[in-house]
């Protein structure tokens, strides 16, 4: 029997050798640490805090801005030095609140406390894991307590974790699967207590042998829990491809939601995080991050708290090794490329990937050749050779007419293409000019 997956795809080089076999290390700031308020889909969180105010670990220093927020929560004790705009990984500027750490880490209290969740009801669950600004940690940044709460829980029938980490480079969620599979399988306990007719599974892609035979062994006794292997193919974290493998064929569009398809999808350090918060009494204060590429002295995966900075943590892995050309902020795939090492870890923050020779700028764009390899990979199955003369000619009504806003972005026609043509970047503009157009006429 073949492995679950989808079709198309491609296959690039994985590069997790580099800090796949390194244990998690836990670093603290020395300086300052930046919250931004907006680090999650949806609107920005509110201030509670002010200029001078002291602040305790596991405090609330900033709540949720509306339905679709998230709360901000304190990763260290010490005084606000202020509220102001500050550089985030993406290149925007957002109003951030400003931390000067005392470096003692006093907690809020109850901070830590143990919690049977049996003894709670679902509500009761979803509200903690609001007020510990649990949002997607996968990237996406969605908050967790609103998909935790669908039209009809009895309709959920898969919690699927996604443990592909099919993004090259990238192995903190391999980490934190072979450090904590007990709280990895306890947040998945947590979420099937909500839906009675659900099933949890563990998606993981079949080059983390190690991680697959682990969980596998703990969860032999488990009748609601079962661990699924996938071919190792990128992008087959994407959310859709997960849902489609996972369930023999399940599919929903750019315009639905998992829980149409019945199925609630969260990533490995999203579900263990939802067991620290209900079961332990802990906020997500923390992140865990992958500092690797071949510009990077000491590949290295990293528990940090939120705010603290990405140079620092930079210079924890041992520094440079040789300057690089290219700085990115997650993976080469998805990530995006850095001009400043001096922007806050985020709840959506995944990796500092750093290499010494930049392969886009190396390989200028030429004149599409019409070889059709584009088509052939991409997981959605739409046209990105015709797309991109939409794109070019700024036609929004065609883009949209050839499914362009099914587009994942996931970068498979990029990588593949012999001609290097910028294809997912224009198609990202492209969907973001789409859906500016359609508030606009709204």
């Amino acid at each position: 029997m073949g492995l679950s997956t989808f079709i198309g795809g491609v296959h690039p080089y994985e590069g997790k050798e580099l800090s796949a076999d390194k244990p998690i290390q836990v670093i603290q700031p020395k300086g300052e640490l930046v919250y931004p308020l907006s680090q999650h889909i949806g609107a920005p969180a509110k201030p509670l805090v002010a200029k001078g105010d002291k602040v305790l670990v596991g405090q609330k220093i900033a709540e949720a801005g509306g339905f679709i927020s998230a709360n901000v929560i304190c990763s260290v004790s010490g005084t606000v030095k202020g509220i102001e705009p500050r550089l985030v990984a993406n290149g925007a500027i957002v109003q951030s609140i400003i931390v000067e750490n005392d470096n003692e880490y006093t907690a809020i209290e109850g901070f830590g406390e143990k919690r049977d969740y049996t003894k709670l009801s679902k509500e009761e669950i979803r509200n903690i894991v609001k007020e510990a600004g649990i949002v997607g940690l996968g990237g996406a940044g969605f908050p967790t307590n609103v998909k935790l709460a669908p039209k009809d829980d009895n309709a959920i029938d898969h919690i699927i974790v996604n443990a592909a980490e099919c993004e090259p480079y990238l192995t903190s969620d391999y980490r934190l699967m072979m450090e904590q599979p007990e709280r990895l399988i306890g947040g998945i306990k947590v979420m099937l207590s909500m839906f009675p007719n659900a099933k949890g599974v563990i998606g993981i892609e079949e080059n983390k042998p190690e991680a697959i035979k682990l969980l596998e062994g703990l969860v032999k006794d488990e009748p609601k829990i079962s661990v699924c292997p996938l071919k190792t193919k990128y992008p087959q974290g994407g959310e859709r491809f997960l849902i489609y493998a996972v369930t023999g064929g399940r599919e929903i569009s750019s315009a639905m939601l998992p829980a149409d398809a019945g199925c609630i999808v969260d990533n490995v350090d999203t579900v263990i995080s939802i067991y620290n918060a209900v079961c332990e009494s802990t906020p997500l204060i923390r992140k865990i991050i992958t500092v690797t590429g071949d510009a990077v002295k000491n590949p290295q995966n990293f528990q940090v708290p939120l705010g603290m900075c990405y140079r620092e943590i930079l210079e924890a892995a041992g520094g440079f090794k040789e300057e690089p050309e290219k700085m990115i902020s997650g993976g080469p795939m998805m990530g995006q490329a850095l001009f400043s090492l001096d922007i806050p870890v985020m709840k959506n923050s995944s990796a500092l990937t750093c290499f010494t020779k930049d392969q886009v700028a190396a390989n200028p764009e030429s004149p599409c050749i019409r070889c059709g390899r584009c088509i052939d990979v991409c997981p959605e199955h739409i046209v990105p050779q015709i797309m991109m003369g939409a794109a070019e000619r700024n036609d929004l009504a065609l883009f949209e007419k050839l499914n362009g806003m099914e587009c994942c972005e996931c970068g498979s026609c990029t990588f593949i293409c012999p001609a290097h043509r910028p294809l997912t970047q224009a198609f990202k503009e492209m969907r973001k000019a789409v859906m500016a157009a359609r508030r606009k006429k709204a």
